[in-house]
């Protein structure tokens, strides 16, 4: 247990202060990453940890928050390493939209991104969505240039062919109103 009336030191007050930051600028990829709120929550807080535990020599680098970034896929990708082990399931199981104002657009978009396999989400969030080169996809995701431009394209074809199916979008719209 910690002592609370002790000040903090100024490498944890820096840390606390990179941490307000680092939230609101990561909790979107990891909700990319991870499919849902809750779990984006646990992987940026535990990524969160990881560079608590070395932030006196990362407080240093001139972007912390790139060694973020890397933990959050890291720590993404053992997840469903983990979980593939688990069980496998034929059928990818309903979850809720998530909140705020999203339009219909945008829980179809969703939906089709959640339907893409770990690896290729991974792969077309943090090329599109984190707007990171081919050979930096790579490097965070400890894998070939070429398997990121193959992924990226087998998971951009999915998406396009779930993105122009005329009755996708309307079957997601009407179950998201039937709610």
């Amino acid at each position: 247990m910690t002592d609370q009336t002790q000040p903090l030191s100024a490498a944890d007050r820096s840390y606390v202060a990179f941490v307000e930051v680092a939230w609101q600028r990561h909790i979107r990829l990891a909700m990319l990453l991870a499919g849902d709120r809750w779990r984006a929550e646990e992987l940026l807080q535990d990524s969160l940890v990881k560079v608590y535990e070395r932030w006196r020599r990362l407080s240093r680098l001139d972007d912390p928050h790139a060694y973020l970034r890397r933990a959050l896929v890291n720590n993404h990708t053992s997840g469903w390493r983990r979980r593939r082990r688990e069980s496998l399931v034929a059928d990818v199981p309903e979850r809720a939209a998530p909140t705020g104002d999203v339009g219909p657009d945008a829980v179809v978009l969703r939906r089709a991104l959640m339907s893409l396999p770990a690896k290729q989400r991974a792969v077309v969030v943090l090329r599109h969505y984190e707007d990171l080169t081919e050979r930096e996809v790579a490097q965070l995701l400890g894998c070939s240039v070429g398997t990121v431009k193959s992924q990226n394209a087998r998971a951009l074809d999915k998406l396009r062919h779930l993105l122009d199916e005329p009755t996708h979008g309307k079957q997601v719209i009407s179950h998201e109103h039937a709610r």
